[in-house]
């Protein structure tokens, strides 16, 4: 279990909310990044377990066992995730040319993974993080990232972060 150290957690849910208004503003969130303009439309970042089932040739119970460790995989780096962001922000203050290396590392680290299960919408936030410089665009994109991890499966944010505890 992990505390609320993630952007989109701490703005959005409430601990006194119930757990289908923190899956209702993720996938609000969500659907925020895939009708941008700049992104394409809706559609073309839903989902199909079908397309990898056909694609891969695997079973629904693993891909789905699989989907769980990827979310699983998001929700518990993107601490990490901010932590070296901070760190980016800290340099930008002090004059010094940030190191973007670890960023780009840590988001490519995890489009591999949202390549081979054909998760388009991580696809596609995980190659902005990677080449971007814009450390406020950065900024919103882990908030798509985890808010598009939550609506993929709200039940492995559930477990992650502890939602059963008031």
């Amino acid at each position: 279990m992990i505390s609320f150290a993630n952007n989109f957690s701490k703005k959005f849910f409430n601990r006194k909310d119930s757990f289908e208004l923190y899956v209702q503003k993720a996938q609000k969130k969500c659907r925020e990044f895939k009708n941008n303009v700049e992104h394409g439309s809706e559609e073309d970042f839903e989902y199909s377990i079908e397309l990898t089932k056909s694609e891969l040739g695997l079973d629904d119970e693993l891909i789905d066992s699989l989907l769980e460790d990827y979310v699983t995989q998001i929700l518990l780096t993107l601490p990490e995730f901010y932590k070296i962001l901070d760190s980016l922000r800290k340099s930008c203050k002090k004059g010094d040319e940030p190191d973007m290396q670890p960023l780009r590392d840590l988001a490519h680290k995890n489009l591999g993974v949202a390549r081979n299960l054909r998760i388009k919408d991580a696809q596609k936030i995980l190659a902005t993080i990677m080449i971007s410089n814009n450390l406020e665009k950065i900024a919103v994109y882990l908030e798509y990232l985890e808010a598009c991890a939550i609506s993929l499966k709200p039940s492995v944010a559930y477990k992650i972060y502890n939602l059963d505890k008031k």
